[in-house]
C-alpha cells in the first residue's frame, strides 16, 4: 500500500513537468541564499525489526505507515540549508519470536521532528542533488489499540537520534520544485511493557527509512 501511494505520487509529481503553468524557463533560477521554501509531501515510513525483551526475548516489531508532511527549508547559502520535516504517522507494535510466540502491543503514533543540515553541490543547475546530516527527537504518544490479552499497557519512550538524508530538488518553475527525499534515522527507544504478572523492559531497534515526493514552493 505504501509503496503504491508513493508510486502514484511520484507519477503526479513528474506529470507536473509536462503541465503548461509549471512550463519550464530557458534558463534555471537556481538556489539562492535567503530563499524560503514549503513542500508538501506524501511519505512512507519504513522501521526495520529488531530489539531486544527482557524475560520472554524476542523481536520488536514495528509496522510501515504512509502519511502527508510539510518540510521547511532556509538556505543559507546557495550551498548550504536547513531543513525541517513535521508528519506523524501510526504503527502497529508487537514482538515476534519470544517464547510466547507473537505478543500484540497494540499501535502507538510518533511524530519525529528532524532538523538536517544539507549540502547543495549543484545549486545553479534544473536538477539539485542534496546530501545532509542532521538530528532527530521522536515523540511517542496516544499508546493504544488491541493487545495480547496479559498485556496491560505500553509505554514506548521519547528518544533522541540521528539523520542522514539524499535527496533530489527539481526545478520546473521559478518558484515551484518537485522534491525526491530518503532519510535514514538511527532511532532505538526504551519500551516498557506493563503485564499481569509484572514489567516487562524492552529496546527497540526502529531505524526507519523515511521516503517522500512531493512539490515545494519558494518564497
Amino acid at each position: 500500500m505504501i509503496r503504491k501511494t508513493l508510486l502514484l505520487a511520484a507519477t503526479a509529481a513528474i506529470g507536473l513537468l509536462a503541465q503548461p503553468a509549471f512550463a519550464q524557463s530557458t534558463t534555471p533560477r537556481g538556489k539562492q541564499a535567503g530563499d524560503f521554501m514549503i513542500g508538501a509531501s506524501v511519505i512512507g515510513v519504513l522501521p526495520m525489526s529488531g530489539g531486544n525483551v527482557d524475560t520472554i526475548g524476542g523481536s520488536p516489531h514495528a509496522s510501515d505507515a504512509w502519511s502527508g508532511q510539510l518540510d521547511f527549508t532556509y538556505f543559507l547559502t546557495p550551498n548550504f540549508s536547513l531543513n525541517l520535516i513535521a508528519a506523524t504517522t501510526q504503527h502497529d507494535l508487537e514482538v515476534r519470536d519470544s517464547s510466547l510466540g507473537t505478543v500484540d502491543l497494540g499501535h502507538v503514533w510518533v511524530l519525529p521532528p528532524t532538523l538536517t543540515f544539507q549540502y547543495h553541490p549543484l545549486p545553479a543547475e534544473r536538477f539539485s542533488p542534496y546530501v545532509g546530516a542532521g538530528v532527530n527527537w521522536t515523540m511517542f504518544y496516544s499508546e493504544g489499540g488491541g493487545r495480547t490479552a496479559a498485556v496491560t499497557g505500553v509505554d514506548v519512550r521519547n528518544a533522541f537520534g540521528f539523520a542522514l538524508n539524499v535527496g533530489m530538488d527539481v526545478e520546473v518553475a521559478p518558484n515551484w520544485l518537485v522534491n525526491f527525499d530518503v532519510k535514514k534515522l538511527f532511532l532505538r527507544p526504551d519500551v516498557a511493557v506493563d503485564t499481569v504478572v509484572g514489567r516487562i523492559n524492552a529496546r527497540a531497534d526502529l531505524d526507519p527509512w523515511i521516503v517522500g515526493v512531493g512539490v515545494r514552493y519558494r518564497f
